[in-house]
């Protein structure tokens, strides 16, 4: 296969996920569902978490951002954070405790109730996003899943859970970000444009 029949054959997918993802009534619910809570979070005076790895703390960190500086909108600030900015912490934690630790052990100290942990995660099965889930049900954390199709061990942990119908790595990652985005436009317009 050449290169110019990959690049079309990887935006036809593409494509694919995002009709799959416009199509379900119920995914595109959760989506709605989701910019309520993180609404009703800000609103209240909580804050809004991120975590996930590799890739998906990449998109953590991203959101984060969008929250904490802006969207579309110059407005006041959405506290939000992405768990694994500070490597000093993370690597002293993954080694005197281990890596499954790492957003658990931060959380349990940051986070209150009230608050919201999205655990970003493809196969769903993070161990680290698992035990941050755990300390969160016994602190009145809200979380919200973002994963692929079945969403693995985070499912039965999740407040809400949008899973990307995919079990392809980058097909699901683009599926997160575009949602993500859509997510942070919903939320800065529901709190901010009523103020303009």
């Amino acid at each position: 296969m050449d290169c110019q029949s990959i690049i079309i054959s990887r935006l036809e997918q593409h494509s694919d996920i995002i009709a799959l993802i416009r199509s379900d009534v119920n995914l595109l619910e959760t989506i709605n569902k989701t910019v309520n809570e993180i609404v009703a979070c800000f609103k209240g005076g909580h804050k809004v978490y991120f975590c996930g790895n590799g890739g998906s703390a990449a998109d953590a960190q991203h959101l984060a951002a969008e929250f904490s500086g802006r969207f579309y909108i110059d407005r006041g600030v959405l506290p939000s954070e992405a768990l694994h900015c500070n490597t000093s912490y993370m690597t002293a934690v993954a080694n005197d405790y281990s890596y499954d630790m790492v957003y658990a052990r931060l959380i349990s100290g940051i986070g209150s109730k009230g608050d919201i942990l999205v655990g970003i995660s493809t196969s769903g099965n993070s161990a680290n996003i698992v035990k941050a889930y755990e300390v969160c049900r016994e602190n009145g954390i809200k979380t919200i899943s973002m994963t692929g199709a079945t969403g693995g061990k985070m499912k039965n942990l999740s407040d809400i859970l949008i899973n990307v119908p995919s079990t392809d790595t980058p097909r699901i990652q683009e599926g997160h970000i575009t949602i993500g985005h859509i997510i942070c436009e919903l939320v800065e317009k529901a709190i901010f444009t009523d103020k303009q």
